[in-house]
């Protein structure tokens, strides 16, 4: 399959101007038509019942892809298929598995990064231990080698 760049050297070389012109119209008419919309956390538009119910009609109503209906509402193609598929986002459920998820990521996009604290591991555990009082826990053994069969 050739690609576009490989397509207009061809009509190029074969002195297609007429071509040329209409590719170069046709490329123009794209430019007019594009638009670039910012992207979905920089707006801050989050999943909604109201939201979901507008991606099933769109994809009733209409014979768009997944990804054209994602451009067009503001979302990944992930969150429309979950959507069509599973039925996701369609009711009011604060309970609901992907609303606890989201308010747990907008609590954590929230809150200011605290450091998290570093577990201790071998010989500096057994003192941290020691110091607090209490028992360190028992180490396990050294794994065995194992001989492989050209070895014996």
């Amino acid at each position: 399959m050739a690609t576009l760049k490989e397509f207009e050297e061809a009509l190029r070389e074969h002195g297609m101007n007429m071509a040329l012109a209409l590719l170069e119209r046709l490329r123009e008419r794209d430019r007019q038509n594009r638009t670039i919309r910012p992207a979905r956390r920089l707006t801050g538009q989050k999943m909604t019942p109201e939201l979901a119910r507008q991606i099933q009609e769109l994809h009733a109503a209409t014979g768009m892809t997944q990804q054209e209906i994602a451009f067009k509402v503001g979302v990944n193609q992930g969150r429309v298929n979950e959507v069509l598929k599973r039925g996701k986002w369609l009711d009011d459920d604060p309970h609901a598995p992907e609303a606890v998820a989201r308010d747990r990521a907008k609590a954590r996009m929230r809150a200011d990064p605290k450091p998290r604290p570093t577990r201790a591991t071998g010989k500096s555990a057994g003192k941290i231990a020691a110091k607090s009082g209490a028992k360190a826990a028992p180490r396990k053994p050294a794994p065995q080698g194992q001989f492989a069969f050209g070895d014996l």
